[in-house]
């Protein structure tokens, strides 16, 4: 071979070795760096690639497949091409194309872990959720270089958190620097609630590895949880950069959008997503809950009745038209519902969607008894993965009424920011506080948002949790804190909760579980509003009982302990009224129910708002609400469902008794 010859063929190595490396930072100069090569060397597959990947990376995925496309007959054996043309098949919505290439290059190379990887993506956009699991763990397993790794992701998908931690951190004692095991590390810290812990281990793993797609998605979800919406969304779109078209990516940033209250957009991601991956079940019911959000009532039906075509085990779907509240099951759709409930085995989740839903559909039909088995059985299932301890609770109450006394508020007089914008519905679920911000968000000054995290994040920072004290020294911390903090978290939730608002002057955060930080709201924000929503226990805690909730809640999984619940919310609620007297308004539903224009009249000149007639009329206003009580508050006040608990009323009696003679005796509750 010639001098001149081994110089050319370094000369082209070189050009494309440039060529590959430009991809990461700019597709442009790398299709341009390819075409120069293409000039010279017309015939080289690999030029063609790389100039096929710099159009897909600048959103052209068509032109990338024109480039592959008239070289498939000839390179149809290349595991390499056959990547990136399903990559180009994927971005044009050709999920099928994309998936039998991808399957293709994998028999042909099984050890092409990037191939795997997309292959695990395609399949989960497809709807197949296990096949999309297998090839995501192929692709781990050919990632790494530790066979305990893989083994501590099989012990992490079981459930066996403890021992899959002891391997991942003592690999990491070895291997500090080890991305895949810092991402597992994180994810087992997700699964245990530890998030700053998991932020962390994210934010030092893609330092060293920022194109590690796998862990910006995990980081972008912990952001979410942590109520960082605007960095998660800044996650997203890093992503979507180097794969503009990834449907997964595109449902990442859709979810989020969703989270900060830009369902148009969000609905634009998922109706793109659809209109290329229409049998994703999935993605349709995530369509379903935007559409039903904003008020498309009809449209969001039909998106749960395709999901449900699409994957009829999703019980998700049946819970979702079920949770719509005013949707009635037919014939059909029970038999179908029931011959999804196994006795034993399915899927947890699907299964506890399915029992709720029958709950719903045999109350409907009047089938009391049997509704009540369903109802239980859905519960009985949730209590196995979210467990609840009622003892937290009371010690939680004791420790508020302990510390935050009388005397510790007149300390503290006139500490915080003082900005009046925030007015708090708080309460137990279910107990009509959708309604009173309906209500609310149809004065002209007021805006709805939506259960805001911020003031439960701001409660967890100062108790300073960790694993090695999880409780936290919360509220007794607050005995340290100087006004000008207090001011400082007051101004921090203002800008944290900006990216949820609008330029109304005043916002509604109904976050019910707020009402266990009543004394760190007054201290932090004396100036705004505080509203408790309040239920008859039985009428409250039944319908809490039969309600499904996407997270949190898990009092509600127990007649027992949601009674003994409903309790301690009474008692802590009474020691604020002793402590801060009328601070807290308080909106007895059946009261609302009962006299509607005088309780809103009386909600109005609390929160030192003129009458408005539009508060009257809350029904006809349009804005998204999330909450399962969505469909009723955009209809008159009717008093259908005050009363239902009693057509249950025989199976109640460990409700009663946990709420305790006190409750039992101020609310003509009979034993």
């Amino acid at each position: 071979m010639s001098k001149s010859h081994d110089s050319a063929r370094g000369d082209l190595q070189t050009a494309l070795k440039n060529a590959t490396e430009l991809l990461t930072h700019d597709a442009r100069l790398a299709q341009e760096q390819a075409l120069e090569i293409l000039k010279v060397y017309p015939d080289t597959m690999k030029a063609r690639r790389i100039l096929a990947a710099a159009l897909r990376l600048q959103k052209l995925p068509e032109k990338a497949l024109d480039t592959l496309k008239p070289m498939l007959a000839e390179f149809r054996d290349s595991p390499d091409f056959l990547h990136e043309i399903a990559q180009c098949y994927g971005a044009v919505g050709r999920g099928d194309d994309a998936v039998h290439a991808l399957r293709r290059a994998t028999d042909l190379d099984p050890g092409h872990a990037l191939a795997w990887q997309s292959l695990g993506h395609q399949l989960k956009v497809a709807g197949n959720e296990e096949g999309s699991r297998q090839a995501f763990e192929q692709h781990f397993k050919l990632s790494t270089q530790h066979p305990e790794l893989v083994e501590a992701v099989e012990l992490l998908r079981d459930g066996k958190l403890g021992k899959a931690e002891r391997i991942v951190r003592d690999l990491l004692k070895e291997y500090p620097l080890d991305v895949s095991a810092m991402r597992v590390l994180a994810d087992i810290g997700l699964k245990m609630g530890q998030l700053k812990d998991a932020c962390h281990l994210l934010e030092r793993c893609l330092e060293l590895a920022p194109d590690f797609h796998a862990a910006r998605h995990s980081y972008a979800m912990v952001l979410v949880r942590q109520q960082k919406a605007e960095a998660a969304l800044r996650e997203a779109e890093i992503l979507l950069a180097q794969e503009p078209n990834n449907p997964n990516f595109l449902t990442l940033k859709g979810s989020i959008l969703v989270r900060i209250g830009d369902h148009e957009q969000a609905l634009d991601i998922y109706e793109r997503v659809l209109e290329n991956y229409p049998n994703q079940a999935r993605a349709q019911m995530s369509y379903g809950h935007t559409l039903k959000t904003v008020g498309r009532l009809a449209e969001s039906i039909e998106a749960y009745r395709k999901c449900i075509r699409l994957s009829p085990e999703v019980g998700e779907a049946y819970w979702s038209l079920a949770n719509l509240k005013t949707f009635s099951f037919d014939e059909e759709d029970i038999e179908h519902m029931r011959d999804q409930v196994t006795a034993e085995g399915g899927d947890a989740d699907d299964q506890a969607h399915l029992a709720f839903a029958l709950g719903k559909a045999l109350e409907d039909r009047g089938e009391y008894d049997e509704s009540f088995k369903f109802y239980r059985r859905g519960n009985a299932i949730r209590r196995i993965e979210h467990r609840h301890n009622p003892k937290v609770n009371v010690l939680e109450a004791v420790r508020q009424v302990r510390t935050l006394d009388k005397g510790f508020f007149e300390q503290r007089e006139g500490w915080g920011c003082d900005a009046p914008d925030p007015i708090f519905i708080v309460g137990l679920p279910r107990a009509g506080s959708t309604l009173l911000e309906q209500i609310l968000a149809s004065h002209s000054k007021v805006e709805g948002t939506s259960e805001l995290q911020d003031i439960i994040a701001i409660s967890r920072e100062i108790a300073g949790k960790c694993r090695e004290n999880p409780s936290g020294k919360y509220p007794e911390n607050l005995v340290q804190l100087t006004a000008e903090r207090f001011r400082e978290l007051g101004e921090s939730y203002l800008r944290t909760t900006r990216i949820q608002r609008g330029d109304s002057p005043f916002f509604i955060d109904k976050m019910p579980n707020n009402f266990r930080h009543i004394g760190l709201i007054h201290l932090i924000l004396p100036n705004s509003k505080i509203i408790d929503a309040r239920r008859h226990p039985m009428g409250c805690c039944f319908s809490g009982f039969k309600q499904l909730f996407a997270n949190g809640q898990t009092f509600t999984y127990d007649l027992q302990h949601i009674g003994k619940y409903y309790r301690d919310y009474v008692r802590l609620m009474d020691h604020w009224d002793a402590v801060l007297p009328g601070r807290v308004h308080r909106v007895q539903y059946e009261e609302m129910v009962a006299d509607t224009e005088t309780q809103i009249r009386a909600l109005l000149d609390y929160c030192g708002l003129e009458f408005e007639e539009q508060c009257l009329r809350f029904y006809e206003t349009e804005r998204a609400v999330r909450t399962p009580s969505s469909e009723q508050v955009r209809k008159p006040i009717y008093t259908d469902a005050m009363e239902q608990w009693r057509n249950f009323e025989e199976h109640l009696d460990p409700l009663k008794d946990a709420l305790g003679a006190e409750v039992r005796q101020r609310y003509s509750v009979e034993p």
